[in-house]
């Protein structure tokens, strides 16, 4: 393998492993705050995604970008009002189901508007013959608003969690949701919002992923499974593990097509999320509590 190839691979595992990241992520702040694993979440990406495509045609790139995060984080809060807030105390598997059925409703909606074609946003800055030269290899501008973009997002949400009144509340939360009940934290409301986080940065994923990664209707799935990948791999209720695994999991897909046909590729993180579970449930910067799932 040549050097350029080298460092091709390594900016293309660390470009989806960011993106697989803040899907982890999106999994994290909703687990953290509920004790739900939310498997809806890969449609949050695929919405910012296509309903920015479809607001451009009305309005300049950078709105319809922001008017598609509002929208998503509208529809976020939806699903947890209509379909998880009157729930009491429903068990683990109950919640996946619903979850999953979340999913496959958003993915059949969007089926029906936007059709089986595959759309994309233009590029931010150039086209897809324009790059930058690294070391010898060739590596898209887009590239760069991506990692950008994510590492904004997790910067500004660990400032979020630290310095806000209602980060500090979910945390409390995540915490100890009696507690948080008995200092009179609106907890339900905290439910909603963690719904609208995740599904905000679900959907600006989606929005500077689109033209490197394209966006279809039933994207939402495969990025779910390899976001709970990631989320199970850097320790359930962990961002910063998140982040590690995120990386590690896309530079390992990015050189397994080097060795594998790329029709294999999506069962590279299915073999890690069950040899994770297999040998370590709780990852790899997580605590066993967390392995078991919490209590809604």
């Amino acid at each position: 393998m040549t050097a350029e190839l080298f460092i091709q691979y390594i900016f293309a595992g660390i470009t989806y492993g960011a993106i697989y990241a803040i899907v982890a992520i999106g999994f994290n702040i909703i687990y953290n705050t509920t004790g739900i694993i939310n498997f809806a979440q890969g449609e949050f990406v695929m919405l910012g995604g296509m309903i920015s495509i479809s607001l451009l045609e009305y309005m300049a790139l950078p709105l319809a970008i922001v008017a598609a995060v509002l929208i998503t984080m509208v529809i976020g809060a939806l699903i947890e009002v209509v379909f998880i807030r009157w729930l009491e105390r429903p068990s683990v598997l109950r919640m996946i189901i619903i979850t999953i059925g979340i999913s496959i409703l958003i993915r059949e909606v969007a089926l029906h508007i936007w059709g089986e074609s595959v759309r994309s946003l233009p590029y931010f800055i150039g086209d897809e013959i324009t790059s930058v030269a690294i070391l010898g290899a060739r590596i898209s501008p887009q590239v760069f608003w991506v990692l950008g973009t994510c590492t904004v997002m997790v910067l500004l949400l660990g400032l979020f969690f630290q310095a806000t009144s209602i980060g500090r509340e979910m945390r409390a939360c995540a915490a100890n949701r009696t507690a948080a009940i008995l200092c009179g934290i609106d907890t339900k409301n905290m439910v909603t919002f963690s719904f609208v986080l995740s599904a905000a940065l679900g959907a600006l994923a989606g929005c500077v992923m689109s033209p490197i990664t394209y966006s279809q209707y039933n994207i939402g799935t495969g990025l779910a499974i390899k976001g709970f990948t990631v989320a199970i791999l850097g320790g359930l209720g962990s961002s910063g593990g998140a982040i590690i695994a995120g990386l590690l999991l896309g530079i390992i897909e990015a050189f397994s097509v080097s060795v594998l046909p790329l029709s294999f590729q999506e069962a590279v993180s299915i073999a890690i999320l069950l040899l994770i579970l297999f040998i370590r449930p709780h990852g790899l910067f997580g605590s066993k509590d967390a392995a078991g799932l919490k209590d809604f």
